[in-house]
């Protein structure tokens, strides 16, 4: 520990959205979380957690899932235990990806999206998307532990234009020069 400053510790990533009109395929957003060892914190996630995978440790979970947005409030939920993660991790990324399965979607055909990153009730970052209305998929958070073992946290919204699995192995690429 480093005198009076904690770091993040367990944060919560959630995501929002209106149910697609009458008539439309439905829209399915996901939050993916990527972790990467202190040995290789761009290229390689050692781990992905999403729908479908859950963090081999439980430091990662996601609480609430979605297929339509049809849920009260936040759709879908992911927790973040930061300070359980082995002393091994040096990095998380988080992102948010669109389902492909009726086809191509981006988040302009979104209706009314939204973000939150907290930490109990401190806000970290809010938004809605439109940085990245052409992409099917963003990252949205950065967390990465410094040398003390705390950890810090540094927005990061980034379109990818690629199916879920593809951003969820690229999503912790390093940004082009």
């Amino acid at each position: 520990m480093n005198g009076l400053n904690k770091g993040i510790s367990k944060v919560e990533v959630s995501v929002k959205w209106d149910p697609s009109p009458a008539g439309q395929p439905a829209t399915d957003l996901d939050i993916v979380a990527a972790t990467y060892l202190a040995t290789d914190t761009h290229e390689n996630p050692d781990y992905v957690v999403h729908f479908d995978n859950r963090s081999p440790d439980g430091t990662i979970n996601l609480n609430r899932d979605s297929k339509d947005g049809k849920g009260f409030g936040w759709d879908e939920v992911m927790t973040l235990e930061l300070t359980r993660l082995d002393r091994r991790y040096a990095r998380v990324v988080v992102g948010v990806a669109i389902q492909q399965r009726t086809g191509p979607r981006t988040f302009i055909g979104v209706q009314n999206p939204a973000l939150r990153i907290r930490e109990g009730y401190t806000v970290l970052a809010e938004g809605d998307f439109g940085h990245v209305l052409g992409a099917t998929a963003t990252t949205v958070a950065e967390f990465v532990r410094d040398d003390s073992g705390e950890w810090t946290f540094h927005p990061d919204t980034r379109g990818f234009e690629c199916d879920p699995e593809t951003f969820a192995r690229t999503m912790g690429s390093a940004r082009p020069s």
